[in-house]
């Protein structure tokens, strides 16, 4: 009866990371050039594989993508944490938070399942040299993207319904400086079996299976590294994989300590600056990793430039 009368909450308020005036200048201007580098790198290196027909490769076909989903991820965070640094009151909207959290969890998953769809590439690219072109054929790359962004809509779309279930009559003090959904179950006075099961379902659907490909992917790589016989031909074999090991070593390595912590640390001051990496550090990283460490983005700037 109590939960049938109680009051829904029509916004939260976001705990950010300090209320020291000082501090939060700082973290404003870092966010601001972060979030800068963010968009000069992504949608410079989308455009720069567009114009350059050197890139017109499945490899950088799946950068591009990945690219833009650190663009989209990126700007559905930054720009709130911006204006909160600000601004007096730290709140979000009902509507907002849904939208965020639907959003943010779309392009997440379609990264994790672009990443693996890369090292699949980087497979068959070393494993099977003789049928890369028939096997990455434009089609077969057009369904693997597709696919990516379909299961990250599935994703969204579960985890909204799931929160979509929830109320929210007590606390609406979300301590994360975004809407996220493992703070929001845990924030939710009803029953919150449906959110679990969602979130759980699709972190182990979802999630171990894109691990799954990775980690199959290398193991069948360094095989296949450690049988070529030429120390140049080892290097040049293990130099097209480290740009997308480092962005997977990130990518999983924060993430998982977001979500596989236990609710009990869910207030950790050490999970803000986790989620910080995940969230607006990594999608600055991943075109810096790939335009420094690789040839053929810094020769096509180069043409370009010229």
């Amino acid at each position: 009866m109590a939960e049938s009368n109680c009051t829904q909450a029509t916004e939260f308020s976001l705990m950010g990371f300090t209320e020291d005036p000082v501090t939060q200048v700082t973290l404003f201007l870092m966010f601001l050039l972060t979030y800068l580098v963010t968009i000069l790198g992504n949608l410079g290196l989308i455009a720069l594989i567009r114009a350059s027909p050197q890139l017109h490769s499945p490899m950088y076909y799946f950068l591009s993508n990945l690219a833009f989903v650190d663009f989209c991820s990126s700007t559905v965070i930054t720009p709130k944490v911006l204006v909160d640094f600000i601004s007096e009151k730290k709140g979000i909207a009902y509507a907002g938070c849904v939208a965020q959290v639907f959003i943010f969890d779309l392009f997440g998953m379609t990264e994790c399942f672009l990443l693996a769809t890369m090292a699949y590439d980087r497979y068959v690219a070393i494993c099977h040299p003789l049928v890369y072109p028939i096997v990455m054929s434009p089609k077969c790359c057009f369904q693997l993207v597709t696919g990516s962004y379909l299961v990250g809509l599935t994703n969204g779309m579960g985890q909204t319904i799931g929160m979509s279930n929830l109320s929210f009559c007590g606390s609406s003090v979300i301590d994360l400086f975004f809407c996220d959904i493992s703070p929001l179950i845990s924030l939710s006075t009803s029953d919150t079996t449906l959110s679990h099961i969602i979130l759980r379902t699709s972190a182990s659907l979802f999630g171990l299976s894109s691990s799954l490909v990775i980690l199959v992917s290398y193991m069948a790589i360094i095989s296949a590294i450690v049988s070529i016989s030429s120390v140049e031909g080892k290097r040049k074999a293990f130099s097209t994989c480290v740009s997308h090991l480092t962005t997977v070593g990130i990518f999983y390595g924060t993430s998982l300590f977001m979500y596989l912590k236990s609710s009990s640390d869910s207030s950790r001051e050490g999970d803000k600056w986790a989620a910080m990496i995940y969230t607006v550090v990594v999608p600055m990283l991943n075109p810096l990793i790939y335009s420094l460490r690789n040839k053929d983005v810094k020769e096509a700037l180069r043409r370009l430039t010229k």
